[in-house]
C-alpha cells in the first residue's frame, strides 16, 4: 500500500504503455469501463441499492443492468458491433447512463456530444470519428445531420418519437438475449471526447479503459469515496467532469448518481437536501450562486461531505462563507482536462484555505513538469507550460496524427497552461498561454487579477481579457458579473490598485447582466469575450 499526502492509496508499479511511455500505474484496477459497473453490481446485490436518481424516479444497480442489457441487445440487432463509434446527443438524463453501459457491454466506443452543439459541428464530429450510430433526444432531431452530411451515420435512434428515426422503445422491445460482454483490452478506446476547439475544428481525445480506471481510482482514493456516497450530476454528462468524475466514479464505488437536469440554485439546493447528496464537482460560480440564494441558509445540507471544484479559483470569501454555513463540507480544488481524463492534481483534504491560490498537488499516478518554450525543464517556482504524464493521459486524438504529434512528447501532454510547481509540490495555474496579457512588455496573468476582482463583495464571476492598444499592444479589460450591484468602475479600480501592481489594474470594465459564457467543462470562453470587445 502506498501513501499520498498521508493517506493510503492502492499499490503501484511502473508499466510500459503506448510504445513510448513508462508510467506509474495502479497494480490492481478494473479491466474496463463495464467491469467497474459489474464489480459494483456484484458487491451491491441488495434490491434497494440505488445507482441513479432522476426527477423522483430511482433505478437500482440491478435495474440498470437489466435496462442496459436489453438496450445492448437492441443496438446489436441494429448492427452495432465492437469498435463502432456511437454518438450520444443526450442531456443529463438516465438514458445517457443506460446507453453508456450498453455500449460498454458491446465494446463499442461512446462519443458524447454536448446538447449545445449545432448541426454543422455535430456533422463534423460524426464524420471525423466515422460514427456508425447516434442516440439523441427527440427534441434535438432537427440538428442531426442527414446522410449527405454524415454518410456513415446509418443507425439513428431517438429517446421519444421523431420521423425518420428508430425510437428508443423499439430497441427496448427487442427479445434477443443480452449479448455477451465484449472482451476488450485495457488500452482499447472506450470514449471519444471532443475538445471545445477554441480555434478550428475540435479534436477527439481517445479515453481508453485504462485511462478511465486510473482517473476514477484517483477520485476514489483521494476523495475517500464509497458506496454510501451520492453525487449530484450538476455539470454536463457529455463532458469529462460529468462523465468521469461523477458517473464513472459512482459506478466504480457503487454509489448513486443524482441527475440534475439543469442547474438552478433554488431547485439544486432543494435536491441536495431531499436526496442527502454527499458529493459534488462544480465550478466556483455555482457555489457562489447557492450562497446568494435565500433558501441556502435554512436548507438541511448536513450530508454534503465533499465539494470539488475546478475551472477557476475559489475566492477566499466563498471558502469562508461555505465553512461557516457547512462546517462538515470539505472543499477540494482539482485541475485536469479532457486529455488527462479529468484529474491531474487535487488539493489534499483540509488544506484548501491555506493554499487557496493552488490547484493542489499531483495525484499518485501523475507526473507534472514545468517546461520553457524550448522544451527545457524549469526549476521549482518558475513559470512555464505544464506538461503532464501518467496512465490517465490519453494516447492521442482520434484519426489525427498531426495533432497528436504536436501535443505530445514522449507521453507528456502539452497542456497549454502556464503554471508553476513549488518545492512542496503545490501546483499553481496562472493562465492559458494564449490568454496571457502583454502590456508594454509587462506580462500579466489573468488569474491573479481575477482573484482580486473576486474578492469584491457580491462578485460572482470575473474574467480578464486583452483590449488591443496601438501604443502598448494590450490593455487590461475586465468582464464582471455581480448581480444586484450597481456598476462602479472607479471603486473597483481602487480595490484592485490597493492589491496589484499598477500595470495589472483593469483600465476598463464590462458589467454583464448574465453569467459569463462557459464551455461545458466550466471554463470561461474568453474568445467570445474578446469577440465582444472587437464587435
Amino acid at each position: 500500500m502506498n501513501h499520498w499526502q498521508g493517506y493510503p492509496v492502492p499499490a503501484m508499479r511502473w508499466e510500459a504503455l503506448h510504445g513510448d511511455r513508462i508510467v506509474r500505474c495502479f497494480a490492481q484496477r478494473p479491466a474496463s469501463l463495464f467491469a467497474m459497473f459489474a464489480d459494483s453490481l456484484a458487491s451491491r446485490p441488495e434490491a434497494e441499492a440505488e445507482a441513479l436518481v432522476f426527477e423522483g424516479q430511482r433505478w437500482t444497480y440491478r435495474q440498470c443492468d437489466a435496462i442496459s442489457a436489453r438496450l445492448a441487445a437492441g443496438l446489436a440487432a441494429q448492427g452495432v458491433v465492437q469498435g463502432d463509434r456511437v454518438v450520444l446527443f443526450l442531456d443529463n438524463r438516465p438514458e445517457f447512463v443506460f446507453a453508456l453501459l450498453a455500449l460498454a457491454r458491446l465494446g463499442a466506443i461512446t462519443v458524447p456530444v454536448g446538447v449545445r452543439e449545432q448541426r454543422p459541428g455535430l456533422a463534423y464530429i460524426a464524420r471525423q470519428c466515422g460514427a456508425r450510430g447516434l442516440i439523441a433526444e427527440a427534441a434535438l432531431a432537427e440538428r442531426i445531420p442527414d446522410a449527405a452530411e454524415a454518410p456513415e451515420l446509418q443507425i439513428r435512434i431517438v429517446a421519444g418519437q421523431a420521423a425518420g428515426f428508430t425510437p428508443w422503445a423499439a430497441l427496448m422491445a427487442c427479445d434477443a438475449p443480452p449479448p455477451v460482454v465484449a472482451d476488450v483490452a485495457e488500452t482499447d478506446v472506450a470514449v471519444i471526447l471532443y475538445t471545445s476547439g477554441t480555434t478550428g475544428h475540435p479534436k477527439g481525445a481517445t479515453l481508453t479503459h485504462l485511462n478511465i480506471a486510473h482517473s476514477v481510482m484517483h477520485y476514489q482514493a483521494c476523495m475517500k469515496l464509497g458506496a454510501a456516497d451520492r453525487s449530484a450530476l450538476a455539470v454536463p454528462a457529455s463532458h469529462v467532469t460529468g462523465l468521469i468524475a461523477i458517473i464513472a466514479a459512482m459506478l466504480r464505488v457503487g454509489g448513486a448518481t443524482v441527475i440534475v437536469p439543469a442547474f438552478k440554485a433554488e431547485s439544486f439546493i432543494a435536491l441536495m437536501q431531499d436526496e442527502r447528496v454527499t458529493h459534488t464537482l462544480m465550478v466556483p460560480a455555482m457555489y457562489n450562486l447557492c450562497l446568494l440564494h435565500p433558501s441556502f441558509a435554512a436548507a438541511d445540507l448536513g450530508a454534503w461531505r465533499i465539494g470539488g471544484y475546478g475551472g477557476a479559483p475559489m475566492p477566499l470569501a466563498t471558502i469562508d462563507a461555505l465553512a461557516e454555513r457547512l462546517p462538515r463540507l470539505i472543499l477540494l480544488n482539482a485541475y485536469g482536462a479532457t486529455e488527462t481524463t479529468s484529474p491531474t492534481t487535487m488539493m489534499p483534504m483540509g488544506q484548501t484555505r491555506d493554499h487557496a491560490d493552488s490547484v493542489g498537488v499531483a495525484l499518485p499516478a501523475a507526473d507534472i513538469r514545468v517546461m520553457d518554450d524550448l522544451g527545457h525543464e524549469l526549476p521549482s517556482g518558475e513559470v512555464g507550460e505544464l506538461w503532464i504524464s501518467g496512465p490517465m493521459v490519453v494516447p492521442g486524438y482520434w484519426a489525427n496524427p498531426e495533432a497528436t504529434a504536436a501535443a505530445f512528447t514522449a507521453g507528456y501532454w502539452h497542456s497549454g497552461d502556464l503554471g508553476s510547481v513549488d518545492a512542496q509540490g503545490y501546483v499553481r495555474v496562472f493562465d492559458r498561454k494564449k490568454d496571457m496579457l502583454n502590456r508594454g512588455g509587462f506580462k500579466i496573468y489573468s488569474t491573479e487579477v481575477e482573484n482580486v476582482l473576486m474578492a469584491w463583495p457580491g462578485m460572482v464571476e470575473a474574467a480578464i481579457v486583452a483590449r488591443p492598444c496601438p501604443v502598448l499592444g494590450e490593455r487590461v479589460h475586465a468582464f464582471v458579473f455581480a448581480p444586484g450591484l450597481a456598476p462602479d468602475d472607479a471603486a473597483l479600480q481602487r480595490h484592485c490598485a490597493a492589491r496589484l501592481a499598477d500595470y495589472k489594474v483593469p483600465e476598463s470594465f464590462t458589467w454583464c447582466e448574465a453569467p459569463l459564457p462557459r464551455n461545458a467543462n466550466g471554463k470561461v470562453m474568453k474568445r467570445l469575450l474578446r469577440d465582444r470587445l472587437s464587435a
